[in-house]
Formats: structure tokens, C-alpha cells, sequence
């Protein structure tokens, strides 16, 4: 039995043995089941679903389903947490993730009822490496941070290692580079601790992205040549295929082409032998960009035509879309076809800005701030634990001793209740701290695609303008029809710089940065359509600039209550009122309109409610909504200063 609970070792964690030593240890643990029974033939089902996951997955899942069948009916809970576990890979490995998430959840389960520490932090580990491989980052951090934070309780330097490579990974992936890059640090650090040779060539393969996507392409080649160094010596094919494939595009980055293809070309080979479809597409594409620099046009275009076809498949392979329409954009402007190469701009842009939505930096936020809180916690509850035991020890000694730990324990509560405040106010600090990043994130997004329309597409429309005029002369010589459609061209195109110019503006008002909140509430009531809604401003106090930080959140709040206030009250008429005074700033919105019920929780579950609350809890302020169904609705917010 100690033989082969080795083999099992060697096979399962190092896989240097071949198909043929597979099979024997195979072999040899079906040839010892007809004496098993109860735990015993369950845990041998439960390594034979393992070992058939190479060579037979349906075997592997017939085993795992036994192995179930079995633990339930003797009540071996251990085995049917294991079983799901392997099922759940098995179904990870056939991309099936929505299953895979199931298993998992069924082994979290009985783990946590086993009080198994260890296994539960694996589990919620492969449930967010299964959410990170759907692109659902959000969950695959949220799963990555509880995995990484039993780890730490546990002392388990492995585990923990491959946790914090994993959070970074996820964060780099939801655009967090430089907390991910000190998640990495600290997994180097620990596989440096424990030796873990195979862990370091994953570590130094995500620092080396990290510095990629930093554009310090030296750096990065460096990393990703130390990491298939590292690799090759391990076998670990997985690290091998991965930096292989970021070395062709920094070489496609440095114009060397050439070499850049024998790279990608071995990292295709390793994933076209593993089946995974979103590596395959990103090799494709980076495949035909290197082929396009290469001027093998056709070849290019066929490779990317394929992963194009391939991302389709698979929902997972989104984000590579826009990846493949920006190669595809090259390709075509190498060749001079620039009507295809614009159609591939405009894809590009559409799948990028269907990728991500505001609601992925919010949890991030989140998510950071219950990790840190819980590591607080539990660091509280250790200290407590202490104390406490210290206390009771103190109990049973005289009354002079007892004296002593009367006033150890009341300064144990002082200490307690001091520890709590400040736990408290690091939620309160980690939180504001989220909330302004958001904030500042969507004003610095407003502020980035106002200055391309404005400076981009309002450009591009003015010279298309400017092209039009220089054909005036021209048009004298059509008849009267030509003249009305061209005319009706040139009106098209003002139309549209004016559009731009409105969009742009709204979305960054001048006034607001140039003359203050209330003249830039004023331009945005102005323009809005009488005939739809009819506002009446009253500004006091307001002559003199407050805070660029409070008027660009208070302006975003009036922007979105009026916005509400057109598309769902139905009312004609609106009284829009700004006070500053000593204390503060007061607004109060209130309309003619259809109103809702306030004591209907469901009313406030929208996201543009959500979003006023949110901004005036950020400026320490409070809003309150008085309405009743037909009877309009009024909105109080009072923020103060300091």
C-alpha cells in the first residue's frame, strides 16, 4: 500500500511518468478493489477518477459518480468532498465552467462541514482559477482572496504562493497592475522560501506580464526568458506554452518577426494538444499580426479569420475579440484596403466597450476591503483568545490575585473596545478610499472620451466639412436636385459636429471647469427641450468656487436626478434650487411629475439611485426623497463643508 500511495504521488504531482506508468498504477489499484469496501473502495475511486482524467474522461467520470454514490451511502463525507472536487476539474477541463463551479460548491460544502481549512481553501482557489478562465473577474477574485486568506490562517506557504499568484493575476486582468504586481512579489517570495521550482516559472511569467502591460518590454523579456527557462527544466507545459507565446509578441513589439514565430509557433503546439480554446485564439492572433509584419498578407489573414471563428464559441473568448479586430485593422491597412481596416476599427471599439462595466471596479473595491477587515478581525480574535485564557488562569488565584485580574480584564475591554474603533474606522477609511477611486476613475473616463470626441471624431467631422466646401465650386454645374442633396450633405455633417460637440460637452461641461457648479447646472438646464420639461433655477451663494471635487460630484447628482426626472416622472415642470451658506451646500430637485412609493424598497434597487445615494454618502452629506404615487416627488440634499 505505501508503494502505491507513492506512485500516486509521483503520478498525480509531477507528471514525468508516461502513459504506460499511468496504467499500471491504474492496473494495480482496480486489481485490489473486489476486497475493498465502504471509505476504503470510495477512496479508491476517487484516485482512479484522477488517474483517468489523462487517458478516459468518461471513466474518470463513471469513478467520480460512484465515488459519490458510495460516500452517501456509507456516510463517508471526506470521499464525496473529494469526488466532487475531481469532477469539478474534470468539468473545468471541458471548459463546461458553470458545472465545474457547481462541483465545486457541493465539495465547499462538506468541507466546511469537516472543518477542513485546507481543502476549503483549494476549493474556493480552483473556483476562482474556473471564474478567471469564464472572464467573470470579479467572482474569480472574490474566490482568490478567501482562498489566499485561510492559506495565511493555516501557515501554508504552498498554498498561499500559489493564492497571491493567482489574486494578481485576476487583478492585472480587471486592470489593477500595480496591486497585482505586489501579490506576484509576495508569491516569488514564498516559492523562493519553500524551493517551489515549477510555482517560480508561473511567478516570474505574471511579473513579466506585468511589466508588459506597463510597456517596459525589456523588462518583461527578461521575466518570460527566465520563465521558460525555468520551465523547460520542470516540464511544466502549461508555463512553457504561455511564455513562448508572450515572447512572440514582444518580439512582434520589436519588429522582429522572424523570431517571433518560432515562438509561437511551439506555444501552439502545447495548446493544441491541451484543447483550450481562449490560449488558442490569443496564439492565432498573435500568429497572423507577426505573419502581417512578415508581409505574408493572406497567410495573416487566415490565421486570424480562424481565431475570429474559434472566439465565437466560446464566451470566455470575448475579450479577445477586440484583440483579433485590432490585428485585422493592421493587416488591412498593410495591404491599403482601409474600407475593411475602418470596418475593423469599428468592431474593435464596440467588443471593447462591452467588456467591462462600471460595476467590476466597485466590487474590486469591495472585495480589497473585506480581506483586509477580515485579517484585522482575525488578528483581534487571536489577540482575544489570549487574553481571555489568560484571564481564566487568573480566576483561581487568591483574592489579591483576583484583584489583579479584575483590573486585567477591564483593561482587557479598553484595549477591545479600542481595538473595535479602530477596526472600524480602517472599514470607514478603506471604504472612502474605494468610493473616491471610483469616482475619480469614472470622471478621469468621462474626461478621456470627451477629449477624443471633441479632439477625434469633432476633428475628423470638421475636416469632412472643410473636404465638402472645397467641392462648392463644383456643384454650380449640377442641376437643381444635385445642388439640394449636396446642401442637405453639408447640413448632415454641422448637424453632427454640433452632436459631437453637445455630447462632449455634456459629458465634461466647460463651465462647470471654467465658471463654477451653478453656471454649469445653468448651460445643462438650458439646454434641455422646454417643450418637454420646463426648469426653474434659483442660485445663491454660489458666486465663489467650492471645492473642484464636491462640484463635480454634486454636478453628477443634479445631472442624473433631472435625467430621472425626464425619463420616468412624466412631468412638465421642474423647480431646480443651489443655496451655499456657512454650513454647506443645498440642493433641492422637485417636480410636477407621476412620483413613486418611498416605502417600496424595490424603488431604490436601480442603479441611478443607487449611484445619487452613493456620491452624497461619499461628501459626508444626506438626501432625502419625499414622494407618493401622483403626487410628484421632491429631492433634499444637504452637504456640509469640512
Amino acid at each position: 500500500m505505501a508503494y502505491k500511495v507513492f506512485l500516486l504521488f509521483i503520478v498525480l504531482h509531477t507528471g514525468i511518468l508516461g502513459m504506460a506508468q499511468v496504467q499500471n498504477a491504474i492496473d494495480s489499484i482496480e486489481g485490489i478493489m473486489g476486497g475493498q469496501k465502504d471509505s476504503a473502495l470510495c477512496s479508491s475511486y476517487n484516485e482512479l477518477t484522477w488517474l483517468y482524467r489523462s487517458i478516459n474522461r468518461d471513466k474518470a467520470f463513471n469513478y467520480g459518480q460512484k465515488a459519490i454514490a458510495l460516500g452517501r451511502q456509507t456516510g463517508y463525507k471526506k470521499g464525496i468532498a473529494q469526488a466532487w472536487n475531481d469532477l469539478g476539474i474534470l468539468y473545468a477541463d471541458k471548459q463546461d465552467f458553470d458545472s465545474a463551479i457547481y462541483a465545486y460548491e457541493q465539495a465547499k460544502t462538506l468541507r466546511e462541514v469537516l472543518k477542513d481549512s485546507k481543502g476549503l481553501a483549494a476549493v474556493h482557489l480552483k473556483m476562482g482559477i474556473v471564474h478567471q478562465k469564464a472572464g467573470r473577474y470579479a467572482d474569480a477574485l472574490e474566490q482568490g482572496l478567501k482562498a489566499l486568506n485561510l492559506y495565511d490562517s493555516i501557515g501554508d506557504n504552498f498554498g498561499s504562493a500559489t493564492a497571491s499568484q493567482n489574486v494578481g493575476i485576476v487583478n492585472q486582468n480587471m486592470g489593477n497592475v500595480d496591486a497585482a504586481l505586489q501579490y506576484h512579489l509576495r508569491s516569488i517570495a514564498l516559492r523562493e522560501k519553500i524551493q517551489d521550482r515549477s510555482g517560480l516559472s508561473a511567478s516570474y511569467l505574471a511579473v513579466g506580464n506585468i511589466y508588459y502591460s506597463k510597456k517596459q518590454v525589456d523588462s518583461a523579456k527578461s521575466y518570460f526568458e527566465a520563465s521558460l527557462s525555468l520551465a523547460e527544466t520542470v516540464h511544466n507545459n502549461e508555463v512553457i506554452s504561455t511564455a513562448s507565446h508572450n515572447l512572440a509578441a514582444v518580439y512582434n513589439d520589436l519588429k522582429d518577426f522572424a523570431k517571433g514565430l518560432s515562438y509561437i509557433e511551439a506555444a501552439y503546439d502545447i495548446r493544441l494538444k491541451t484543447g483550450d480554446t481562449k490560449p488558442i485564439v490569443s496564439s492565432l492572433n498573435i500568429w497572423g499580426s507577426l505573419l502581417t509584419g512578415l508581409k505574408q498578407y493572406q497567410a495573416a489573414e487566415n490565421k486570424l479569420k480562424d481565431a475570429l471563428t474559434l472566439a465565437d464559441t466560446l464566451q470566455s473568448c470575448l475579450p479577445e475579440k477586440p484583440r483579433i479586430y485590432e490585428s485585422l485593422e493592421a493587416l488591412y491597412e498593410a495591404t491599403g484596403d482601409y474600407k475593411k481596416a475602418n470596418e475593423m476599427g469599428k468592431l474593435q471599439l464596440k467588443y471593447r466597450d462591452s467588456i467591462y462595466t462600471a460595476d467590476m471596479n466597485l466590487r474590486f473595491s469591495e472585495l480589497e476591503t473585506k480581506y483586509e477587515t477580515s485579517k484585522k478581525e482575525q488578528q483581534i480574535q487571536e489577540q482575544q483568545f489570549a487574553l481571555t485564557k489568560k484571564n481564566y488562569w487568573l480566576f483561581g488565584i487568591s483574592g489579591f490575585v483576583l484583584l489583579s485580574s479584575l483590573l486585567a480584564w477591564s483593561g482587557y475591554r479598553r484595549f477591545k473596545l479600542k481595538k473595535e474603533k479602530q477596526l472600524a474606522e480602517e472599514v470607514m477609511h478603506q471604504q472612502d478610499l474605494a468610493t473616491r477611486a471610483i469616482l475619480q476613475a469614472e470622471e478621469d473616463e468621462r474626461k478621456r472620451i470627451a477629449a477624443e470626441l471633441h479632439d477625434g471624431v469633432g476633428q475628423m467631422m470638421s475636416a469632412a466639412r472643410m473636404n465638402l466646401n472645397a467641392f462648392e465650386t463644383e456643384i454650380a454645374q449640377l442641376d437643381e436636385s444635385g445642388k439640394n442633396r449636396f446642401s442637405k450633405i453639408i447640413d448632415l455633417v454641422d448637424e453632427s459636429c454640433k452632436e459631437v460637440r453637445a455630447v462632449s460637452h455634456q459629458m465634461m461641461p466647460n463651465a462647470l471647469l471654467k465658471r463654477g457648479l451653478a453656471n454649469a447646472v445653468r448651460d445643462f438646464v438650458e439646454k434641455l427641450d422646454t417643450r418637454i420639461l420646463k426648469v426653474d433655477l434659483y442660485s445663491e451663494g454660489l458666486s465663489e468656487r467650492i471645492d473642484s471635487n464636491m462640484e463635480t460630484v454634486l454636478y453628477r447628482v443634479i445631472q442624473e436626478c433631472v435625467n430621472n426626472v425626464i425619463k420616468h416622472s412624466g412631468a412638465s415642470h421642474l423647480d431646480l434650487s443651489l443655496i451655499k451658506d456657512t454650513a454647506g451646500v443645498s440642493i433641492t430637485i422637485e417636480d410636477n411629475g407621476k412620483g413613486f412609493d418611498t416605502n417600496n424598497k424595490a424603488n431604490f434597487e436601480g442603479i441611478g439611485l443607487k449611484n445619487i445615494t452613493s456620491r452624497i454618502t461619499y461628501l459626508k452629506g444626506i438626501i432625502e426623497f419625499d414622494s407618493a404615487p401622483g403626487k410628484g416627488t421632491l429631492v433634499a440634499i444637504h452637504v456640509p463643508f469640512g
